[in-house]
């Protein structure tokens, strides 16, 4: 399985307090349309931290669904309790996704070994490729190139989602792992540095609004193409910006309904988007044609 390029990260539209799901299948197609080349469901920008165990289910099985093995699907499947993320994973596979993203344990700060059991009891008790997420800004908890390395010996550990924004630690990944693990970009403004490093991807938020671009990013760093890439990444500039000015998702979800895709209901704890943020969204929506 090709878990590499642009792989959006994508928004779990709401109405009424529940998943829009008719929203989800226009929205699962428009990204398809849009030559995106996977698609991440019920990741951070999914809401994962704010779903019940069946809602998140169902979301991961309607996009398989809605994808119909046109593009990988991969779940959000991770937990800070070991047992958890194995039960996330057995499931979300029944659900037929097509990979496991897991997110490194926040809240209980594992050691650098606990980590290491961690991932390696998921891979025991799943047969998905799993790619690792390194988040150290949300969850408390940084994973070491050492720790990845370990890892990527591991069978089924494909790739990880660096999301740290440490070049150096992008730089010790590759130098440790070479082509035994798949290095992603977990932030949209890294994205570009890290595919110049050696990364063959990002699981981006920016594609939710913008796919094209971030696609024909990726396409044109695989292809050796660094200037077309270059001008590419510095296209979706002031978008990834504006996107993080409140805690994702937040700014993307307010983005998705300016542009008519879903409503703009969040979940608690989170808020729908200030003015001041809908405003600046809708400024630069409309300065690149999209409104």
């Amino acid at each position: 399985m090709n878990l590499e390029g642009a792989m959006t990260a994508i928004v779990t539209p709401m109405r009424d307090g529940s998943p829009d799901y008719p929203a989800l299948e226009r929205f699962v197609e428009s990204q398809i349309a849009a030559g995106i080349h996977g698609i991440v469901a019920v990741g951070t920008t999914g809401e994962s931290a704010s779903l019940r165990v069946e809602e998140h289910l169902d979301v991961v099985e309607h996009t398989v669904q809605f994808a119909a093995g046109r593009v990988p699907v991969v779940a959000g499947a991770g937990a800070n309790s070991t047992h958890e993320a194995i039960a996330l994973s057995e499931a979300s596979a029944k659900a037929g996704a097509d990979a496991l993203l897991q997110v490194t344990p926040y809240y209980n700060k594992p050691t650098q070994e606990g980590l290491y059991q961690h991932f390696s009891a998921i891979t025991e008790a799943s047969d998905l490729p799993i790619i690792l997420y390194n988040v150290p800004g949300r969850t408390a908890c940084d994973m070491s190139a050492e720790t990845v390395a370990r890892l990527a010996k591991l069978p089924r550990i494909a790739a990880i989602k660096e999301a740290s924004a440490d070049m150096h630690r992008a730089s010790e990944i590759v130098r440790l792992c070479g082509e035994e693990i798949t290095l992603l970009s977990g932030d949209d403004f890294t994205a570009f540095p890290l595919l110049c490093l050696g990364g063959k991807g990002v699981i981006s938020v920016v594609s939710n609004v913008m796919p094209d671009r971030v696609v024909r990013m990726c396409n044109a760093a695989k292809q050796g193409d660094w200037e077309k890439a270059r001008e590419h990444h510095y296209s979706f500039q002031v978008l990834s910006e504006l996107l993080f000015i409140e805690s994702n998702p937040i700014p993307v979800k307010a983005a998705m309904h300016l542009l008519g895709m879903m409503g703009p209901e969040i979940r608690l704890p989170l808020t729908c988007a200030s003015e001041q943020t809908i405003e600046r969204l809708r400024a630069c929506l409309q300065g690149e044609g999209l409104l």
